[in-house]
């Protein structure tokens, strides 16, 4: 498994790339470890404002549909139009080329709510061990 120690994450499996006040969220290497061959991926369209938890997508896979969550609030700046004829690459590359969308981060206090990449190991041992 990947943790990128650069990203922050989320006990739903998404991961958040910060750089001032916008951010990259996609699913994690675990997440889509899970998940199996990802067959399709909805993202919102740009311009779509979500908040913190907020389902903005879906993630479909041929073991089962989930939905993806916003891990803080913001604008949809641009979405990864690759993934509509590439989903696979969420499996390939999680953390670079299947990533969903960026956004404006409506408020950058939500961030102290989420995992750091030492936090977020921890917590999947956990859940793998039950």
């Amino acid at each position: 498994m990947n943790f990128p120690s650069n990203l922050l994450y989320t006990k739903e499996h998404e991961w958040i790339s910060v750089d001032g006040g916008k951010a990259r969220i996609g699913v994690t290497d675990y997440a889509q470890s899970q998940l199996g061959d990802i067959v399709f991926v909805e993202v919102p369209e740009a311009g779509r404002r979500l908040k913190k938890q907020e389902t903005f997508g879906v993630v479909e896979s041929v073991k089962t549909v989930s939905d993806i969550y916003s891990p803080v609030g913001g604008e949809v700046l641009s979405v990864n139009a690759g993934l509509e004829a590439a989903p696979e690459l969420v499996n390939q590359s999680p953390y670079e080329k299947g990533w969903m969308i960026e956004i404006r981060i409506g408020d950058q206090g939500e961030l102290a709510g989420l995992l750091s990449a030492e936090a977020y190991r921890k917590y999947v041992e956990e859940e793998a061990g039950q």
